[in-house]
């Protein structure tokens, strides 16, 4: 999915000492009254091409680890570095047939792939994509031999096509799959391998990928078989996901624009081509900018704060950039806006100066010069109205809705009513703040702005319970966190994760491949990891996405399923000298929040490539298993299993790990807040705003803010110039997701908590029955039924309450 979000923490979302029986009743009835709207149809793929929907660009499950996340701008970790990670071991050479871009070889067409280069690896039949060879000359021949030969098929189809399954369906997922693939292959290269010559290539073919994508969504033939599908007398012995498919197809349709007429169609086809372009662009200003600010540091005065981690980091950015003789101790030092940098500077440096400095660069990304993003904005909302006037809607929020759990109105009222219980302790976290920075007489006491928040923030957090990031990161190497993470899942899940490195090409050394096993040892599905900041080339943030999905269609072998296959890509502290990855308990959860996207992508039992995994999950409920996978972080058993000092194996001291559950819902208001802010303003500008009307975008977001901000942003904040979430990604009139979806995901966990999270036997029992319904099952039920058959009951605000401070937890 797109850019959710992009990593971090869970979010806090309320906090306080009480609450009433109102405010729990209206959130549950919320939750209730969507119940039929959560029963319709609607499909979610994490590509454009799962569907036949031309509408929306690469949809990556971007998660919060982006800055616009956290109250400390989370973001994503970049660093140039001379990697020493395990992921430099030498890899084996295995040759291993596990899936394919479709059940019919590429190769098995010779005289009809063969106009680009037999040398060309896209056009080549492979089992994983071959991400070490794919270079910018091989996008455009590939891509444009490639859009070809589909075409073909789709004309071939639409002749022949009947309102049957094998006649229908099964030719329909093998076009899509194709273009799915190996355009994937090559977008996921430009997020995570990025450069000039590649961006050119992918801008120049890519009108052609969404015309072809708009022919395939407009298609009257494959349109009218659906609908004669649906209109059948077969239609009741479907089963399930089958009717999903068909109905979420035909909606789809509709919102591809299939029902307009020649001139109107072809005026919404423009759009969706400029669209495209315009979001391409932003999110290539955003990574640019971000790039483009250093600060060099040569007085150590200058830097007094930061912990030794971050000093290195800056001494080996400041290697990077041509100081050779760069070191922790003796500088020079290089402060970039990269998260790892980013944030160390406003959680620890006692300059302040530097610290507005940096924040004032980090809050005004792609916001001036040749990478100003405001036109783009504006274009890309103008675009939108226009295309959901068209369709018959009123705003383009509507359009959004209408693929999704909530309305419009239901979304903001979750958001109002969270607003309401966050608000009190979020001014409390504020006074508190202020009085604490008296106590430590700072002269900013009286004055204190938003670059002093996040370090004043850190060190009330230290002395309330005596908790210092900096001092846990010992306790939380990669490897460690890994085997961790991966014990748990063989717990609930039973699974065997194992690395299995040179099994598959990777695009960068530091690049894991895992396998995925059942109990009894056969592989169920594989994976990518990648950890590192590479700030040189890599786009910032978190995210889940897929490679290929379960599909039976498109198996290899003509009897089982072809095995799923994820990305999961974050941005964390690289090593540095002989120390491994040492994580903050942050980047703990980010790792956690992702690996839950790619258990469902990966665990799902769905054979119809459609709505297998993530794919056909509504939006608003594809959260639930990275936001349930989150709180597993606080569990004792699982946390000290983690927690392991990188040099001594001294486990985390038990008064320590109760201080970390204390400090769970430390500023809880505030960050809720946040949150509330970035949700609102989404809600805002795609339901209610007039583009070119006397309000600007950025006034828009300084409205907002006066009723989610307690600290108002500063009058020049312009951080919707960098929200790629909404303009770069599938977060637009979405965003609200985040806290819909905690709501499914807390009460989830409650089924744990209920049993005893101390009651292995129990703990297992339950996680094989999450397992057989939430990650299983995929798109091919809906989101509230699915949810009933795991809990037995329909979904209840109350534990996201208890577990955010506003109820007493009844143990």
């Amino acid at each position: 999915m797109k850019y959710r979000r992009i990593g971090s923490p869970p979010s806090r979302i309320l906090y306080g000492s009480t609450t009433t029986p109102s405010l729990i009743l209206t959130l549950l009835l919320i939750l209730m009254a969507t119940r039929f709207s959560l029963s319709r149809s609607a499909h979610f793929c994490l590509r454009p091409t799962s569907s036949f929907s031309p509408s929306s660009t690469k949809n990556l499950l971007q998660c919060r680890s982006c800055s616009l996340w956290s109250s400390s701008f989370s973001l994503c970790l970049h660093t140039f570095r001379k990697s020493t990670s395990p992921g430099n071991r030498p890899r084996k050479s295995i040759t291993v047939r596990s899936f394919s871009p479709s059940s019919a070889s590429i190769s098995d067409h010779p005289s009809k792939m063969s106009m680009a280069s037999d040398d060309n690896p896209l056009l080549k039949d492979f089992d994983f994509p071959p991400f070490d060879v794919i270079e910018a000359k091989h996008v455009r021949p590939g891509i444009r031999a490639l859009l070809k030969k589909i075409d073909e098929e789709l004309s071939a189809l639409e002749k022949t096509v009947e309102p049957t399954w094998p006649k229908l369906v099964e030719p329909l997922e093998k076009i899509i799959d194709r273009l799915t693939v190996v355009w994937g292959a090559v977008n996921h290269l430009k997020s995570v391998k990025d450069n000039p010559e590649l961006r050119s290539a992918l801008e120049e073919v890519q009108p052609e990928k969404v015309a072809f994508q708009l022919k395939l969504g407009q298609s009257k033939p494959i349109y009218n078989a659906f609908k004669a599908i649906r209109e059948s007398p077969e239609w009741d012995s479907l089963n399930d996901a089958r009717k999903r498919i068909v109905e979420s197809q035909i909606k789809e349709a509709v919102l591809s624009g299939i029902s307009l007429e020649d001139d109107k169609r072809e005026q919404f086809n423009k759009i969706e081509q400029d669209l495209a372009k315009l979001s391409q662009k932003f999110e290539e200003n955003v990574l640019d900018s971000t790039k483009k600010f250093e600060k060099l540091i040569t007085d150590k005065k200058d830097i007094e704060g930061l912990p030794a981690t971050s000093l290195g980091l800056a001494a080996q950015t400041a290697v990077s950039k041509g100081h050779e003789n760069a070191t922790a101790e003796d500088g020079p030092w290089i402060i970039t806006l990269d998260a790892p940098s980013y944030m160390s500077v406003m959680q620890h440096a006692k300059n302040r100066t530097l610290r507005e400095e940096v924040y004032r660069a980090y809050i005004n990304r792609a916001s001036s010069g040749d990478l100003d993003n405001t036109e783009i904005i504006n274009q890309i909302l103008k675009l939108r109205l226009e295309k959901a006037k068209l369709l018959g809607y009123n705003n383009y929020a509507e359009v959004s809705m209408a693929l999704k759990m909530a309305t419009v109105e239901k979304a903001e009222e979750l958001l109002e009513k969270l607003r309401s219980a966050s608000w009190d302790p979020a001014v409390k976290d504020l006074e508190d703040l202020k009085d604490f920075c008296k106590s430590q007489g700072s002269p900013e006491a009286d004055d204190l702005n938003h670059w002093d928040i996040t370090f004043w923030s850190e060190r009330l957090r230290e002395s309330k319970y005596e908790l210092n990031e900096e001092e846990l990161r010992p306790y939380f190497s990669l490897p460690r966190v890994m085997d961790g993470l991966f014990n748990l899942v063989k717990m609930l899940f039973d699974i065997n994760v194992e690395p299995v490195d040179g099994l598959a090409p990777v695009w960068n050394n530091d690049v894991r491949f895992y396998r995925v096993n059942d109990s009894s040892g056969s592989p169920i599905a594989y994976f990518y990891f990648d950890p590192y900041s590479r700030p040189s080339e890599k786009r910032g943030g978190a995210w889940m996405d897929e490679v290929v999905s379960r599909s039976r269609v498109l198996s290899r072998d003509g009897s089982n399923a072809r095995l799923p296959v994820a990305h999961m890509v974050c941005n964390q502290m690289p090593p540095v000298g002989d120390k491994p990855s040492l994580m903050t308990f942050r980047e703990v959860e980010t790792v956690f929040h992702e690996f839950g996207h790619a258990l469902q992508h990966m665990l799902t039992k769905q054979d119809e490539g459609l709505v297998a995994g993530i794919r056909g999950v509504e939006w608003d409920a594809v959260e639930l298993p990275s936001q349930f996978m989150e709180n597993w972080c606080y569990h004792r058993d699982t946390l000290m299993g983690i927690a392991k000092h990188h040099e001594t194996g001294e486990t985390l001291p038990e008064d320590i790990y109760k201080k970390l559950l204390a400090a769970k819902t430390f500023r809880a208001g505030t960050l809720s807040l946040r949150q509330l802010r970035f949700a609102t303003v989404d809600l805002e500008l795609h339901a209610k705003y007039v583009p070119g009307g006397s309000e600007s975008i950025y006034c828009v977001d300084q409205r907002v803010s006066k009723k989610t901000q307690v600290l108002p942003p500063l009058p020049d904040d312009k951080f919707l110039a960098s929200f790629s979430h909404i303009f770069a990604g599938g977060y637009a009139a979405g965003y609200y997701s985040y806290k819909w979806a905690e709501v499914l995901s807390a009460d989830a966990f409650s089924a744990f908590e209920d049993v005893g999270l101390e009651n292995e036997k129990a703990v297992k029992e339950t996680g094989q029955r999450f397992r057989e319904t939430v990650l299983a099952l995929g798109g091919g039920k809906a989101p509230l039924e699915v949810f009933v058959q795991f809990r037995g009951r329909e979904p209840s605000p109350e534990p996201l309450l208890r577990h955010n401070g506003l109820l007493t937890s009844s143990a």
